[in-house]
């Protein structure tokens, strides 16, 4: 049996800065939740009682729920074709060797390095030219464009960890290319897939920047109408709304964990390719 180590005084003050970053990071979020649950009508905290009046008055408000679709409407097929996208790329980019490769790969990364009010912008004057403006198939271009670069690092990550002589395997006992791939190389990077989906999921819900470039007043997600709502009369509405997204995240989250667990150490073995 393993002994457990000793707090020695380093380790003492890790955990101790460890666990101040962690307060510092939920402190908010514990706040924003207590009052999405306060009986008061502006916000205070520590709220006077509790009430649920403000998820009622969220689910009950036509102009929430009309963004909330609109958010639904968006998430759905951008994370649907980031996905087909991003893993169509990793592929290619793991089985085509070709100078140049590094280069593309940072370009299709790339909404992850320049600055998000930069691609906004570039967006916005784009999707103007191209009559996209304040539509929600430009809302989902955008999207995908933006969500691509984490199913293409997920993927390339499971590709990475494949062995290439099942393939090999598959395609010796008579297997088709096409075939082997859905049969052998599909099943094992499917979590990285999942995985790179679920952070699509997340990361169109939240976002905010790109959409308020390119959203108008009658087509909107919910982040740009809870800013709209932040700039004027804060409501204690927005509270509910910010513990409602932040849950779908946290559920989101837990599921990739649970995608990525599961699929830690997993193989197919020969036998059952059934070729």
């Amino acid at each position: 049996m393993k002994k457990p180590r000793a707090l020695t005084p380093w380790r003492a003050l890790r955990l101790a800065v460890c666990g101040l970053v962690a307060a510092m990071m939920l402190a908010p979020l514990a706040i924003v939740l207590t009052l999405s649950f306060s009986a008061a009508p502006f916000l205070t905290f520590p709220p006077p009682g509790f009430s649920l009046q403000w998820y009622a008055k969220f689910f009950a408000d036509p102009v929430w729920m009309a963004t909330l679709r609109t958010s639904v409407m968006v998430m759905i097929p951008s994370s649907l074709c980031a996905s087909a996208l991003g893993t169509a790329a990793a592929i290619a980019l793991s089985r085509v060797r070709f100078r140049g490769a590094s280069l593309l790969i940072g370009l299709l990364m790339a909404p992850l390095v320049v600055p998000v009010i930069i691609t906004a912008a570039a967006i916005f004057g784009a999707f103007r030219v191209w009559g996209l403006y304040g539509t929600v198939t430009g809302l989902i271009l955008a999207h995908t464009v933006l969500t691509i670069p984490f199913v293409l690092s997920t993927t390339l990550a499971s590709l990475r960890m494949v062995d290439r002589t099942l393939e090999s395997a598959a395609l010796t006992l008579g297997a088709t290319p096409w075939r082997s791939f859905w049969r052998v190389i599909f099943p094992l990077i499917l979590p990285g897939v999942l995985s790179g989906l679920l952070f699509a999921l997340v990361i169109s819900f939240d976002e905010l920047t790109v959409s308020l470039f390119i959203s108008t007043p009658t087509v909107r997600p919910i982040t740009v109408q809870m800013w709209s709502d932040v700039r004027g009369s804060v409501d204690p509405t927005i509270t509910a709304i910010a513990t409602s997204l932040f849950l779908f995240t946290l559920v989101v989250m837990l599921a990739e964990t649970l995608v990525s667990r599961r699929a830690r150490g997993r193989r197919p073995p020969l036998a059952a390719l059934g070729f």
